[in-house]
């Protein structure tokens, strides 16, 4: 027995609540209790010489302690400590009906079938080259290790040959590198260049983000209606945009464009999230102004995009009834950012990730569409992102089982993030990934991603390890997850 089980044992003793036996060694023998059990937890027992505490204390505080231990704490296969699962955001199911999850967890990767003609496209900088190398790496390690699809660099300028050398090192997939004409990249002949550069810089004191730096309004310009007609991309049907300084949680371990080809979708997201207001305060205005003007019926994704009122309802024309015309009308209170009664909520798919069929751009209706929008300015006079672009047209031309939600498919970039739970019982062993066993770097990123989570109720993905310091975006204030559940049958 310890020092200190000797003390209470000890003061126990010369309490009379616990008799010494003839043979008195160091054990507990049975306690005979005089007195009530609530006059035996208070009495005070010297923990320390100077310190004492109620018996009662003393005795619950190792139960206590484990407890919060099996309560909060989980100890998976993998022997990495771990919140346990009732410490972690809830999963809930959405309706599968009219969208599910290409591959729920884990399968072996089927590299027997013929490719897609499909190209994963990074648009970079010289000076972006660590980014870059970083996001190829976890493309490559979660995904095209096995698929080897190729790659597309694009640049306003001539890429330089340490940027080519460094980047073949990283893949073995063909890597192609291409420059943005300026036709393609610069502003229209036809705008305005003071005006254009006056706009900027006006956004730039107005401290819209990114509103004052020209090269982002360029970028935003050409992934809304320009990159699609790259020459480079002429040959290719499917695109997957990658960015970089960007991070993959989970192994993908099927082809998203062959299942894309063959569920009939079109357009692929993994987060969808709110614009910021200052940056598009007159986009919405012309998206909805052309949809009316030419007449086209939404097919049920366009309400995706629609503020709804406090009962849920999309905010929109009102229709009269024959009372109507006995009633007295009221003033009319006219919104300034609302379009025939239709109000913008700013959701928009994030593009900086984004699998797409091409041909949806490429399509006259969609050209015609950014050419509407080009000719308003407000790729200068404002900071349209290519996000809500792609969005809104999106909700215009296709219903929503052409889109998917890649819900399994962990990705951050900056400081937001999806990452889905691990799916139960259908996790499969990893093998590893190491480019270069002799260096210790390599090895030890590898290490890292042989500690996936522990799966949860719910969980699509597969062997995924998140980042731990942001909250996911499904839970977030910022998501409008919600607004694409409802458009594909609801919460299961």
């Amino acid at each position: 027995m310890s020092s200190f089980g000797r003390r209470v044992h000890r003061q126990l003793v010369d309490s009379k609540y616990l008799p010494l036996p003839a043979n008195a060694g160091y054990f507990f023998p049975t306690m005979a209790l005089k007195g009530t059990p609530l006059d035996f937890a208070k009495k005070r027992v010297r923990i320390r010489h100077n310190i004492s505490a109620p018996l009662g204390v003393v005795l619950l505080l190792p139960l206590v302690v484990i407890f919060i231990v099996i309560r909060f704490i989980q100890v998976p296969s993998n022997g990495i400590l771990l919140p346990s699962r009732s410490r972690l955001p809830e999963i809930r199911a959405i309706n599968d009906t009219i969208d599910a999850p290409f591959v729920v967890g884990c399968q072996v990767p089927d590299t027997s079938r013929p490719r897609a003609n499909a190209v994963l496209v990074i648009l970079a900088r010289n000076k972006e080259i660590n980014g870059v190398i970083d996001s190829m790496k976890s493309v490559e390690r979660h995904f095209n290790r096995w698929f080897h699809y190729p790659y597309l660099f694009l640049n306003d300028v001539e890429f330089n040959s340490t940027f080519k050398a460094t980047v073949l090192n990283y893949t073995e997939s063909k890597v192609e590198f291409g420059v943005i004409e300026k036709e393609l990249w610069d502003f229209p002949s036809w705008a305005d260049q003071e005006e254009v550069k006056e706009s900027i810089a006006l956004q730039g004191d107005a401290a819209i983000m990114y509103g004052g730096m020209e090269s982002y309004h360029h970028m935003c310009r050409f992934y809304s209606g320009k990159f699609y007609k790259h020459p480079m991309l002429a040959k290719y049907d499917w695109y997957w945009r990658v960015e970089p300084d960007v991070k993959y949680f989970c192994d993908i371990t099927y082809d998203p464009f062959l299942y894309m080809e063959e569920k009939g979708k079109v357009y692929g997201f993994t987060i969808f999230i709110k614009e910021l207001v200052d940056t598009v305060p007159n986009l919405f205005r012309f998206a909805s102004g052309y949809r009316r003007s030419h007449n086209i019926t939404s097919q049920g994704l366009w309400e995706v995009f629609l503020q709804k009122d406090s009962e849920g309802n999309e905010e929109g024309p009102k229709t009269s009834s024959v009372d109507d015309q006995f009633r007295i009308p009221e003033p009319e209170i006219i919104d300034p950012e609302a379009m025939n009664g239709e109000k913008y909520n700013l959701c928009h798919f994030w593009s900086n990730f984004e699998i797409a069929k091409l041909d949806f751009f490429r399509s006259k209706e969609y050209n015609d569409f950014f050419e509407m929008l080009d000719r308003s300015g407000g790729f200068w006079n404002e900071r349209w992102g290519d996000a809500p672009v792609h969005s809104l047209a999106a909700g215009i031309f296709l219903a929503p089982s052409q889109v998917h939600y890649f819900r399994d498919i962990g990705y951050r970039h900056t400081t937001i993030q999806h990452c889905p739970g691990n799916a139960p019982r259908k996790q499969l062993p990893r093998t590893p990934y190491i480019r270069d066993p002799k260096n210790k770097k390599d090895l030890e990123e590898d290490r890292y991603w042989d500690h996936w989570d522990i799966d949860r109720e719910n969980g699509v993905g597969c062997r995924c390890r998140c980042d731990t310091d942001i909250i996911d975006v499904e839970v977030n204030d910022g998501t409008c997850l919600p607004s694409w559940v409802d458009s594909v049958g609801g919460w299961a």
